[in-house]
């Protein structure tokens, strides 16, 4: 029988692609790591693992058993959340990863809201965006993705229980001096000839995308993810740009001047988890915290 802590450590022999620092990882050493790679093989029936050098490569057996990992371990947490659940234990665990924007608005009033109905449950956060965040939710690395999208993507979130928040509209910022910082409305097609300020890469084809539309190209002179950084260089006078509302939001913009851009883009807010744990009472209790901030 295969057993879920082997499953466990022969993931993270495929991530790290050695004994050693799969030890290092998990917090145990390396002829315990060795050892339970042993009996998994044992359990398996076959070679899961073949040394290169200083490398550990999976076989073909070994990369079927990390591609079904993820969503074993998965589902064994939300029957062990549940059953404590349903046991009486007034507990839970929520892993939440969320975009920088999200965490510093939505995230703060639902945690506290959370823990002042619910003291025993335990929230972590990490930032990252999409799509590396959805990866993460998938992978079992986290519970919850607070995630966005502009406009429909498809079936990109088809396998996942999708929580709409929000629509989070896109504000234009302009330097305090700029030409049309004090226009109640702007059309995007207004700015063709400005140097651009872009976001994150799915917010930077966005912007692409919906200049494309109006007849020209932005000229982005500079690309960062860090929010703060885009208003201080927008406050300098080095280019223009538009952001989230949510991102204005949890940032005084300090030289800048924030201004209604036409067409209207804006983007979907999100949490997205996995069917097996949307039944766990911990990570239900954190998307119902997240829905009332996104109501405020």
């Amino acid at each position: 029988m295969i057993e879920a802590r082997h499953l466990r450590v022969l993931r993270a022999v495929a991530a790290t692609g050695s004994f050693s620092a799969a030890a290092r990882e998990l917090g145990c050493t390396q002829p315990a790591v060795s050892q339970q790679m042993k009996a998994l093989e044992s359990s398996a029936g076959t070679t899961l693992l073949i040394r290169t050098g200083r490398e550990m490569r999976l076989t073909q057996a070994g990369e079927a058993l990390v591609r079904h990992a993820s969503g074993i371990l998965a589902g064994l947490t939300a029957a062990e959340e549940e059953v404590a659940a349903i046991a009486g234990l007034r507990a839970g665990r929520v892993r939440l990863v969320s975009f920088p924007s999200g965490s510093s608005t939505l995230v703060p009033g639902a945690l506290a809201a959370l823990r002042a109905a619910h003291p025993g449950t335990r929230v972590s956060l990490v930032d990252a965006e999409p799509p590396r965040s959805v990866e993460m939710l998938r992978e079992g690395d986290c519970d919850i993705a607070l995630a966005f999208r502009y406009g429909a993507s498809g079936g990109e979130w088809e396998d996942l229980v999708v929580r709409p928040l929000l629509t989070d509209r896109l504000i234009g910022l302009v330097p305090d001096g700029h030409r049309l910082a004090g226009a109640d409305a702007v059309g995007i097609g207004e700015l063709a000839d400005e140097s651009w300020i872009a976001g994150c890469p799915r917010c930077r084809r966005q912007l692409v995308e919906v200049c494309e539309k109006s007849g020209f190209i932005p000229r982005i002179d500079f690309a960062t993810d860090d929010y703060p950084a885009v208003i201080g260089l927008v406050g300098a006078g080095l280019g223009v740009a538009v952001l989230p509302e949510l991102a204005i939001e949890s940032v005084r913009p300090k030289g800048a001047r924030t201004v209604t851009v036409e067409p209207a883009i804006e983007r979907q807010i999100v949490a997205l988890t996995l069917p097996d744990l949307a039944h766990v009472p911990a990570v239900a209790a954190t998307l119902d915290q997240l829905s009332l901030a996104a109501a405020r």
